[in-house]
């Protein structure tokens, strides 16, 4: 896959075919982990992952002045917890290139219209 979106749907699909393991296994087993995570981030713990990074709560401030930029009425906004993910040095370092364009080649000036 190129780019865009890559969904649970297709990591249980990879999944599936590096392991053998039946699709419905894998299914249960991806979504045994994504409800750990939620469960840890509910009680306020972080869950870090080697290699990968880590995924935290974080808590917001309210705020007693905000506007909605849908309606733009002014509501007031209690403080609440985000989840946040800051990703390890591993999986900083293996992006770090993909948002520069690639280089366009120098053309070369002593071409000859031969």
């Amino acid at each position: 896959m190129a780019s865009g979106k890559y969904t649970k749907a297709d990591i249980v699909d990879s999944l599936c075919e590096k392991t053998g393991i039946s699709r419905k296994r894998v299914q249960a087993v991806v979504d045994l982990f994504i409800d750990e995570i939620k469960k840890a981030l509910t009680r306020n713990a972080s869950i870090e992952l080697r290699g990968f990074g880590t995924f935290e709560v974080k808590l917001r401030k309210g705020r007693p002045k905000a506007r909605n930029p849908r309606t733009g009425e002014e509501v007031a906004v209690i403080s609440h917890g985000i989840a946040v993910f800051r990703p390890g040095q591993e999986l900083r370092e293996a992006v770090w290139d993909r948002g520069q364009p690639e280089a366009a080649p120098v053309p070369d000036d002593h071409e000859s219209d031969c």
